[in-house]
């Protein structure tokens, strides 16, 4: 991923985006009225209590569900409403996640998982070997390529999640919860890690119901009952 500086320039527009689930003729409002801008470069946190709506936003802005009402600009491209074949082509170019349950695939080792997402792309293979060991020596886990999840530490299997998220160069890294599954040591670790990765130019968005990973982001937004309730600047912003 080219280094980049925070320039302004939006990303990722959210103009009065809504998510209503109707289940049973009862309708549970999960976001409303949510107004987001994330600039490139920019790393935002997302923090509240457990269903505030925070895995929903994530997962709107991760053309993993579509909202129903509002508009949603990805890199000046509008996604809300696009067809489910271009929202996974758009998903698997613009958009890194990075997952508190790390979703490697076990009868595949470090290398094939890191390359997984780039082989639906198309891509030739030797530009896919350049790029997955790129991202390995990113993480610091070129050294084990050929091991499979289950010979891998969590610390190690979230950085090789991250390696996977950074392979395709994406716009945004999108992380749901990313210490959650480690204990403070690996957490601490993969927190420096996404610090880094931020520090080169990285856009991120992360979810999280720590305080203290949450005040490492450039600014994080507070949510509650499905709407962003505050604003606040967080350490990386005068870092």
């Amino acid at each position: 991923m080219a280094a980049s500086s925070t320039n302004g320039q939006s990303l990722i527009e959210l103009d009065s985006v809504t998510k209503v689930f109707v289940t049973d003729e009862v309708e549970t409002h999960a976001l409303s009225g949510i107004h987001l801008h994330i600039r490139r470069g920019e790393y935002v946190s997302i923090a509240g209590p457990s269903g505030c709506g925070k895995s929903t936003l994530l997962a709107i802005l991760g053309l993993l569900d579509s909202p129903t009402g509002g508009n949603y600009t990805l890199n000046n491209h509008p996604v809300a409403n696009l067809k489910m074949a271009e929202r996974a082509r758009i998903r698997n170019r613009e958009i890194g996640f990075i997952f508190q349950a790390f979703n490697l695939i076990g009868d595949l080792n470090v290398y094939e998982n890191v390359e997984l997402p780039l082989t639906y792309r198309g891509m030739p293979g030797s530009e896919r070997k350049k790029c997955v060991m790129e991202a390995l020596e990113k993480v610091g886990m070129s050294h084990r390529l050929k091991h499979y999840p289950s010979q891998l530490s969590g610390g190690q299997q979230q950085r090789v999640a991250v390696a996977r998220a950074l392979a395709g160069s994406p716009s945004v890294l999108l992380a749901d919860e990313p210490t959650g599954n480690l204990d403070s040591i690996n957490g601490e670790a993969v927190m420096n890690l996404l610090k880094e990765l931020h520090q080169n130019g990285a856009t991120i968005c992360m979810v999280t119901h720590d305080p203290r990973y949450a005040s490492w982001a450039d600014r994080t937004i507070h949510m509650f009952d499905g709407r962003i309730v505050e604003e606040r600047a967080g350490a990386g912003s005068v870092q």
